[in-house]
């Protein structure tokens, strides 16, 4: 049976909201989990009034990953089972990854597995105190599709080669040293410390911010000079947001953006 209530979801000004609500499993993914958690991130991505998406979960564990009692459950149904390259669960992360606005990930507690491929695919990520981030799919025979490729493009390679070798979770602190978290705060505070954060990137304007985020997805894997030359996202230079930011500077007021 699904549970309705399994994400929640809320718009502050401009921001929205994602809350994976599933404590008693320890927010454990399911595959309708996985369906509404897509379709909410789909929606987002068409919605003009969401300029800043924001990733968090209910409880003492943020998410630990595929249920695998689900799992468990499919395989002794003979049901086809979650691969990351078809079915149900095909581009589940990349949805996340290549979301056109910026994206916010509040981590409170354990993140592992495919809930830390979750918070890797996010831009930013805040945790808490006492959080730990950790892969152990190849001590359960599973592969990591997501973040052996992404993980060593935002730590050292070879700290992300001995996360997935050993499967072993880094403290939250381990993973602030090594830049995969962008703030450490007190146990707790994540949530609210991504939700204040990401009001203060929704004041600027959402034109420039999609710009940012498309030249920073897009030139990634192109060289220096044909990066510089890429024109992807839309064009703030001739938007209505560049003239109004221009003319609120001059008259010193905060800029009413129009989103154009």
């Amino acid at each position: 049976m699904t549970d309705p209530d399994e994400l929640l979801l809320a718009d502050n000004g401009h921001v929205r909201t994602l809350t994976i609500n599933r404590p008693q499993r320890k927010n454990a993914l399911s595959r309708s989990l996985i369906a509404r958690l897509s379709e909410a991130i789909i929606d987002a991505g068409a919605d003009p009034d969401v300029w800043v998406l924001v990733l968090a979960a209910t409880g003492d564990v943020f998410c630990a990953g595929i249920d695998v009692k689900d799992m468990a459950a499919a395989d002794q149904a003979g049901d086809r089972p979650l691969h990351p390259n078809r079915g149900l669960a095909r581009n589940f992360h990349e949805l996340l990854a290549s979301f056109d606005k910026p994206t916010i990930c509040a981590i409170d507690g354990h993140c592992l597995a495919a809930g830390a491929e979750l918070a890797l695919a996010c831009d930013i990520r805040i945790a808490g105190e006492g959080s730990t981030i950790g892969l152990p799919e190849a001590k359960r025979g599973m592969g990591a599709n997501f973040a052996s490729v992404v993980l060593q493009r935002v730590i050292p390679r070879g700290i992300a080669l001995e996360m997935l070798y050993t499967g072993e979770p880094i403290s939250a602190r381990d993973a602030a040293h090594w830049g995969l978290v962008n703030r450490l705060v007190p146990a707790g505070e994540a949530t609210a410390t991504a939700l204040a954060f990401a009001e203060g990137i929704a004041r600027n304007s959402p034109v420039s911010l999609r710009r940012i985020k498309a030249m920073s997805l897009k030139s990634q894997s192109l060289g220096l000079l044909e990066a510089l030359h890429l024109d992807a996202g839309p064009d703030p230079y001739s938007s209505e947001d560049r003239r109004e930011g221009i003319a609120a500077f001059v008259e010193k007021r905060e800029p009413n953006w129009k989103n154009r």
